[in-house]
């Protein structure tokens, strides 16, 4: 089974630089995207033989989420439960036999940290969720989680520490969540390998320096370890701020 997550940074705009004819070249089984950017209806997005699920933001033009999925999920649902984080269309979960996929486009923590609370707040909701749904079956949960959680996971720490994406508070947060018992796909397969990155800065040619930061994750489960086949960060494709990340599993 052939996963990927991608932040579109708005898929209208994507559709204009190559997203249908990457989807169509990658087959996924799940296509997870983040940063809709749009109302479910506002643009046709014609994947022959995908189901499609939407959440958007009440405000538009802003976050969203959406699942592309060959197979028809069991259920699907909308949100943490929690009213206070269930407005910005941020975590959109599907139901299969053998798992619960949860999409997720985690809130910034924006300059200066003016929004760290409610990040803060955020992440504890996530996780509390996350390990409820895994009572009744493991959880692969992907997106862009807005941290690189360690030093290796961006071009330069010493002069990031501290900023939104790289504060304490924020690294801290993601090392609760793995070790609230799930696991970071690529650093499983790649512990120490260092200069990939998903999200680089439209300022300063940051992506042609590759000074960028690994912030889109695929997360899973203890219990789906012996499935894990391979994990990829698709840093030649273009069309959006962050590359597409890839998760196989048997």
């Amino acid at each position: 089974m052939r996963l990927i997550s991608w932040n579109v940074n708005g898929i209208r705009a994507a559709m204009k630089k190559g997203f249908l004819e990457f989807v169509t070249e990658q087959d996924p089984d799940i296509l997870c995207i983040q940063e809709t950017k749009m109302q479910e209806g506002q643009a046709e997005v014609p994947l022959d033989g995908y189901h499609q699920y939407w959440y958007s933001a009440e405000k538009k033009g802003y976050s969203g989420t959406a699942v592309f999925s060959k197979e028809e999920p069991l259920s699907v649902s909308k949100g943490l439960g929690v009213d206070e984080h269930d407005h910005e269309g941020r975590a959109l979960t599907l139901e299969y036999p053998d798992f619960y996929l949860v999409n997720v486009y985690v809130p910034n923590a924006q300059d200066g940290l003016k929004r760290i609370d409610y990040r803060m707040s955020w992440e504890d909701a996530f996780r509390s969720y996350l390990k409820k749904l895994e009572k009744e079956k493991p959880i692969i949960t992907c997106g862009d989680f807005n941290v690189a959680h360690q030093e290796i996971d961006l071009k330069n720490p010493k002069s990031n520490r501290g900023n939104a994406g790289f504060s304490d508070e924020e690294r801290g947060k993601m090392t609760e969540l793995q070790d609230a018992g799930f696991i970071d796909t690529w650093r499983y397969f790649y512990p120490d390998l260092e200069g990939v990155y998903s999200w680089w800065s439209y300022r300063f040619n940051a992506r042609a320096n590759n000074a960028g930061w690994r912030i889109d994750y695929f997360l899973v489960s203890e219990a789906l370890k012996e499935s894990l086949a391979g994990a990829e960060i698709l840093t030649d494709v273009y069309g959006s701020d962050h590359c597409p990340v890839t998760l196989e599993l048997k």
